[in-house]
């Protein structure tokens, strides 16, 4: 056990599951957030005796500050609440296109402020993005914006918080989440044949690059793609 704390927005599923797990396994003091109070609970108790869960709903972001009074001093910090969302130019739905940009943009910004004063010195942040910034698809309007929005938030966080380090992370497919799973297997083909290691990111290869951005002290204000050189062809 270390005297080191993280916390993990967004860290009841997904790639926030698998990095506040990772944290705990190497001793820290671990919170994770979700939207309901009990699942992140229950779900802190899954993964060990020293993780935390707690409510937090980065949606209406005036209280985002409110819901993290509670939080002591933060060592590394881990921002990755995402919602999905499918949005197009001719059929735009306003209001889901507003609570993305209000939860990635505004609610990730706002964590980083209500936290600030209890950031230490040494600090690292990651902020969790995603290549449908590099590499749109019909649908992904909002998605790709605010992904690309993330990558300049990191830009203008890492210059303005130093010593306290922010990088980006932002993943291509991964292969062995539920998004992809069932999939036919003729796309997954594809896929496969664009991507020059043969093989998808798995949710392990992700929560690894994120514990490097954590831990390398030299590593900082950059956007990280981890896609196995997916966007190389």
């Amino acid at each position: 056990m270390t005297d080191k704390t993280g916390i993990v927005i967004g860290g009841t599923s997904g790639i926030g599951y698998a990095v506040a797990t990772a944290m705990a396994r190497g001793g820290k003091r671990v919170i994770i957030t979700g939207r309901d109070a009990e699942r992140a609970q229950g779900i802190a108790q899954k993964i060990g005796a020293n993780v935390t869960g707690m409510a937090l709903d980065l949606t209406p972001p005036h209280d985002i500050a409110i819901s993290l009074q509670s939080v002591g001093p933060v060592d590394q910090l881990v921002i990755g609440a995402i919602e999905r969302d499918n949005n197009t130019a001719r059929a735009y739905d306003i209001d889901r296109a507003l609570r993305l940009v209000t939860l990635k943009l505004v609610g990730y910004a706002e964590v980083v402020h209500a936290l600030l004063p209890r950031l230490t010195a040494d600090a690292a942040i990651v902020l969790i993005g995603g290549l449908a910034k590099d590499r749109p698809y019909v649908g992904s309007t909002t998605v790709s914006t605010v992904n690309g929005g993330i990558a300049g938030l990191v830009h203008t966080l890492a210059v303005e918080l130093g010593p306290i380090r922010v990088n980006g992370l932002h993943p291509g497919i991964i292969g062995d989440t539920d998004a992809w799973r069932g999939k036919p297997p003729e796309l997954l083909d594809g896929l496969l044949a664009r991507t020059p290691t043969g093989r998808l990111a798995s949710t392990e290869d992700i929560a690894g690059a994120v514990q490097f951005l954590l831990d390398n002290r030299s590593v900082n204000g950059v956007n990280l793609a981890v896609d196995g050189g997916w966007l190389l062809k």
